[in-house]
């Protein structure tokens, strides 16, 4: 054999080795992605398991807010009906609305801020946004780490043939961007 086959062979060789790195990465990077997810979908799913004794304690206090009220309720289903990044973080802003509101209501009613299954209550909530916001971010760094991956070179030779393409970050609604108003 002369040298441009074995220089033929050799580089073929590469390229297969090359894509057969790259699948197993992308696999692996992939399954973070989704494990990622579904620790978003988990933080999501306590708030919405939380809010439900947020709002009959509040009923408690507040009977005659029913539209406060009713709104949580709507927008915590919105939530538990949306698919995807995109719809889970519209229900997402929706529900941080009808939550916002429900709070400002609750601010009219000092012996309910006083009421210490209130104060659990909105201490395991706060705790969970807070974990909420840690998912949002730890799953937006993966799919950055992703994305990045697929786009660059060699991977993107054959991250398209091989079924891999670029994953949908967790965004904030613009809705989200306006700060609430709380008044005393």
């Amino acid at each position: 054999m002369n040298k441009s086959v074995w220089i033929i062979i050799a580089i073929v060789g590469a390229l297969l080795v090359s894509a057969m790195f790259s699948y197993n990465t992308l696999v692996g990077m992939n399954e973070n992605v989704t494990g990622k997810w579904s620790q978003i979908e988990n933080q999501l799913q306590r708030r919405g398991d939380l809010i439900p004794n947020l709002v009959n304690t509040v009923k408690g206090y507040a009977a005659h807010e029913q539209q406060a009220i009713q709104a949580v309720a709507d927008a915590r289903a919105k939530l538990a009906g949306a698919q995807g990044p995109a719809g889970k973080a519209a229900a997402d802003g929706e529900l941080n609305s009808a939550l916002s509101r429900l709070l400002m209501v609750a601010e009219n009613y000092p012996n309910l801020k006083a009421d210490a299954n209130f104060r659990a209550l909105m201490d395991e909530l706060s705790g969970t946004e807070n974990r909420i916001a840690v998912a949002r971010k730890d799953y937006n760094d993966a799919v950055q780490v992703y994305n990045v991956k697929i786009r660059s070179l060699p991977t993107s030779l054959f991250a398209g043939m091989m079924g891999f393409g670029p994953k949908e970050y967790f965004t904030a609604e613009e809705s989200a961007k306006q700060v609430p108003q709380v008044n005393f």
